[in-house]
């Protein structure tokens, strides 16, 4: 398939902007596993869709507040956007600047903070802070909003662009299917006696980046952490052995069960994934699938086509933006059977 083969109309009213007032007051279109049939629902429905047997498997990644803004000794102004932590000190990044800053720039930062850049690898630079990252990014770091959102990130956004569930820091993206429970609904799955497990997956700024070629199999997918424990591994086990489905919250919690999965049965796995997930993947790990609408041509979108059918996926998206429904990050929801 071809890159252009993903591609859908999509009227910018219907890019969610904000967050709704509540997490769970969204609408979730779901699509029959047979038949493909579609039915407009509300997200709160999610517990009527979910049997006691089923596990769901969330990332529990934090976002971290990476976006940065300072200025270098000349006065040019910097913005950073941290993609990855490598350590306490240090981390790579995006750097914007009128002039690519060299080896040894030292970057002013608000507050009387600042870093170096201390080295090059194509387009993200090395970083090098005297205090802790993450108590830097504390202090003065704004959350990346995607590029979608064309507001500024206010102070909602610090809870709000978060699932409840967050552990992990390290994601400067959040893993958005998540976003839609709170605790009540989390309680009330518990007491239906739906089991969960956990996965990470530090979502980097590369989900956002742009399928460049048309033939997908020369499209190189950015790399993204993942870890799997041997705990998810053995509930993942056991539900398969009582009949149950293992419900993947979010593509990120798929990508990284199914590259736990490589071998062809999951194991305890940690470390870099570029897994690219297109039709005529075979899933090993995922029977059904709660996600956000993702956007034109990407390989999110390319990742639900595989997992519940090409054609069936457009109709879907066809469909939702006929009727309104809110997309991406802060938007409205699918469910999704394989």
């Amino acid at each position: 398939m071809k890159k252009s083969d993903f591609y859908y109309d999509l009227p910018d009213a219907l890019i969610a902007q904000h967050p709704l007032a509540e997490r769970t007051a969204s609408r979730l279109l779901c699509m029959g596993r047979d038949t493909g049939e579609l039915c407009d629902r509300q997200f709160n429905d999610f517990i009527d869709l979910i049997h006691a047997d089923d596990l769901l498997v969330f990332n529990d990644t934090r976002v971290i507040p990476a976006r940065l803004w300072g200025h270098k000794a000349s006065g040019g102004k910097v913005e950073i956007l941290i993609e990855r932590l490598l350590d306490e000190h240090h981390a790579i990044a995006h750097v914007r600047a009128s002039k690519a800053p060299k080896p040894g720039t030292l970057v002013e930062l608000p507050e009387g903070l600042a870093c170096t850049v201390t080295g090059r690898d194509n387009d993200l630079f090395h970083l090098a802070f005297p205090q802790p990252i993450l108590a830097v990014l504390a202090q003065i770091g704004h959350i990346p909003l995607p590029p979608y959102i064309t507001r500024a990130d206010d102070s909602g956004d610090y809870s709000r662009y978060q699932t409840v569930f967050a552990k992990t820091a390290g994601a400067v993206a959040a893993p958005t299917a998540g976003l839609h429970f709170d605790e009540a609904l989390l309680d009330k799955l518990k007491a239906k006696g739906v089991r969960s497990a956990f996965v990470t997956l530090h979502v980097g700024s590369g989900t956002f980046q742009p399928v460049r070629v048309e033939d997908l199999a020369a499209h190189i997918m950015h790399k993204e952490y993942f870890s799997v424990t041997e705990e998810t591994v053995t509930a993942v086990a056991q539900t398969h052995a009582r009949g149950g489905r293992v419900v993947a919250v979010g593509t990120t919690a798929v990508r990284a069960l199914e590259s736990a999965a490589r071998s062809g049965s999951l194991t305890a796995s940690f470390g870099d994934t570029q897994l690219f997930i297109t039709p005529g993947y075979t899933f090993k790990v995922v029977d059904a699938l709660l996600t956000n609408f993702h956007l034109p041509e990407s390989t999110l979108l390319m990742l639900v086509s595989a997992f519940a059918g090409y054609q069936p996926i457009m109709a879907a998206y066809r469909h939702a933006v006929a009727e309104g429904y809110r997309f991406f990050s802060y938007g409205d929801a699918m469910f999704l059977s394989r």
